[in-house]
């Protein structure tokens, strides 16, 4: 008759051998609700709205299952059925974080109301007959906290916080024993368990760990804020009280103005809100206090050095395949190694967003579990995912930690054995390159360690010069600086005038993996030539083919595609906007640029877990990149 079977993705219904699909029980429950509308069997609407709502779901919920192509490949979940990401933790309550703080508002507003009013009569002489009336006033005192703070748990749960779970846990547990003591109130003691049940059934989709070290910080922290706040309370309400108040009233009357219940002392005129001034008051310390106590896993502040750094190079050294694999060496990323420690990433975390440098570095059978790890540790910090600079190789694998892409633009990469100044479509780098040899500027190519310090310092001007005050942009498509030890390989064309002198340079990253290099750095003084940046980068690419350098990567070219080939209208709208825009950010002109040397053009994904995150993931890449002023925090954090 009845058979359950399991499933890796979710339990398995059979009736008379028919598998029993979610939808069917939709659809089984609307058109019994159906019938008993039509012979009038359902008089109120509320239940009606009700039931049609449940058997709507179940068919919303199951939809992938009435198409027989997609039928079986969706996860059972308490919410939406999706298929399950192959690298991602298959998720059973998923949804139910956001469910328990709309249940756990609803438990303290039900509590809370509860509390402040008065008891049913009869109720209140059977409890009377087995506890004293002081016990149904302190029960009824102690109820008014609890909801409060189990209001202020809420949100913590919606952020997926396994402190803020525990404790709603308690507190839920706690409020329904505080129902029967205070008037035998079953029918919200019996809500609270069945929320407390609900949310410690799901207590595995609360994966947001707290931080050891805040939480034994806020241990010592938290006491010294509430007493504070209390003896403040108190001091507002001995002042505004009048003279003829004892402190036992005073204290009485802070206790209830925190619990939000009259008190013996009653304010008028200009101070008849002093009662909830001071509500208000414990409200935000219980705020404060949660702030403190639900902290998630903190990321390292420091970055990596020593042995850490070691093998990130290593790993570059012997897997650099892409052309940004080299930029992860920079100072200011943060390391993440897969378990094994055969493939890294480099990240940082902005706005919440975790923010990974490009694509993983290291052999492909390790960068499964390289993912999954990385899914493990943002969901301990509760942080979200991104990436900057994804290439298409390994964009499938993205795809199967539950990652989507955004088209973000094209890597231009010029092949060093086709590249010739010779014939008509590359006439104007030619004439540059002719006019800037006529007045005596000359190329030539070394290795970074090989400069000397005056060298370096010359470069370090030309810098200064061309960024005139700004800081250095890049994060996961340029080095950090020069003067580093540890990129003494990387290649450097110097541009000198006729008197010999630095006016111009480019700096070149090396692709381990390939024989190619990437553009770190375009630099030149200001009152050079024009022309000059053409003049380097043509000499820089014969000087790499002489080398035998046989890819050279070129400036990063944003939304390339959507203002010279746009594939839709909205695309060609996005272009249009884009070309305005080109004074701010010069998307269209280093297109211009690059298209002068004919690369071929390699497209670069942005990286995000949902949509309505995608405008903070937006500008935490456009602050790590340097695309937008960060705003700087205050003197004293600093």
């Amino acid at each position: 008759m009845l058979r359950i079977d399991r499933h890796r993705l979710g339990p398995r219904v059979y009736v008379l051998g028919a598998r029993v699909h979610e939808w069917h029980l939709g659809a089984a429950v609307l058109v019994a609700l159906a019938g008993a509308l039509a012979f009038d069997r359902i008089e109120q609407r509320v239940t009606a709205l009700a039931i049609a709502s449940a058997g709507v779901w179940l068919v919303a919920k199951d939809w992938q299952d009435l198409l027989p192509s997609r039928r079986d490949t969706a996860a059972w979940r308490l919410g939406l059925h999706s298929c399950p990401a192959p690298l991602a933790r298959v998720e059973r309550f998923t949804p139910l974080p956001r469910l328990a703080a709309i249940l756990a508002v609803l438990a303290g507003l039900v509590n809370l109301a509860s509390a402040v009013t008065p008891n049913i009569a009869w109720r209140d002489d059977l409890l009377l007959e087995v506890t004293p009336l002081a016990a149904l006033r302190v029960s009824h005192a102690a109820a008014v906290p609890a909801s409060l703070l189990l209001l202020v748990t809420a949100p913590y749960l919606w952020r997926r916080r396994q402190s803020a779970l525990r404790l709603a846990v308690l507190l839920l547990v706690g409020l329904a024993l505080l129902d029967l003591l205070k008037g035998l109130d079953v029918e919200e003691a019996a809500g609270s368990l069945a929320v407390a049940g609900v949310l410690w059934v799901g207590r595995s989709a609360f994966c947001v760990r707290p931080d050891p070290v805040s939480l034994r910080s806020a241990v010592r922290w938290v006491p010294a804020l509430a007493g504070s706040s209390l003896l403040l309370c108190a001091f507002a309400i001995w002042l505004a009280a009048p003279e003829s108040a004892s402190i036992a009233a005073v204290v009485r009357e802070t206790f209830d103005s925190l619990a939000w219940q009259a008190g013996p002392i009653v304010f008028r005129g200009e101070l008849a809100l002093v009662d909830e001034a001071v509500g208000l008051a414990g409200l935000l310390t219980f705020a404060w206090c949660a702030y403190l106590l639900f902290r998630p896993l903190a990321v390292p502040r420091a970055y990596p050095t020593g042995e850490a750094r070691h093998l990130a190079r290593e790993l570059v050294r012997r897997h650099g395949v892409d052309t940004l694999a080299y930029f992860k060496l920079r100072r200011d990323q943060h390391y993440l190694f897969s378990p094994d420690r055969r493939a890294f990433l480099g990240y940082r975390v902005e706005t919440g967003v975790l923010v990974v440098s490009g694509d993983p570095v290291g052999p492909d059978e390790a960068l499964p579990g390289l993912l999954q790890e990385l899914r493990r540790f943002a969901e301990a910090r509760g942080l979200r995912l991104a990436a900057i600079g994804a290439g298409e190789r390994l964009r499938p694998l993205w795809a199967q930690l539950g990652l989507r892409s955004l088209y973000l633009g094209d890597e231009a990469i010029v092949d060093t054995r086709a590249f010739s100044l010779e014939g008509r479509p590359i006439r104007k780098v030619r004439q540059s390159v002719t006019r800037l040899e006529k007045q005596g500027f000359t190329a030539t190519m070394r290795l970074l360690a090989d400069l000397s310090e005056s060298e370096l310092d010359d470069l370090d001007h030309v810098s200064r010069r061309w960024r005139e005050g700004q800081d250095e942009r890049g994060f996961s498509m340029a080095l950090d600086e020069l003067r580093r030890d540890d990129h003494g390989d990387s290649l450097v064309v110097l541009g000198r005038d006729a008197e010999g002198r630095i006016r111009g340079f480019l700096h070149f990253a090396p692709s381990y993996g390939r024989r190619a290099v990437s553009l770190s750095l375009m630099r030149r003084d200001k009152d050079t030539p024009n022309g000059l940046t053409e003049f380097l980068v043509a000499r820089g690419i014969e000087l790499l083919r002489e080398r035998g350098v046989e890819e050279a990567s070129l400036n990063f070219a944003a939304f390339g595609r959507f203002i010279h080939a746009p594939q839709s209208g909205l695309e060609r709208l996005v272009g249009k906007g884009l070309v305005l825009a080109d004074s701010f950010f010069q998307i269209e002109r280093l297109h211009r640029f690059n298209a002068k040397f004919f690369p071929r053009w390699e497209p670069r994904y942005l990286l995000y877990e949902r949509v309505l995150g995608l405008g903070r993931v937006g500008l935490a890449a456009m602050w790590l990149e340097g695309q937008l002023p960060k705003p700087r925090p205050p003197r004293w954090r600093r």
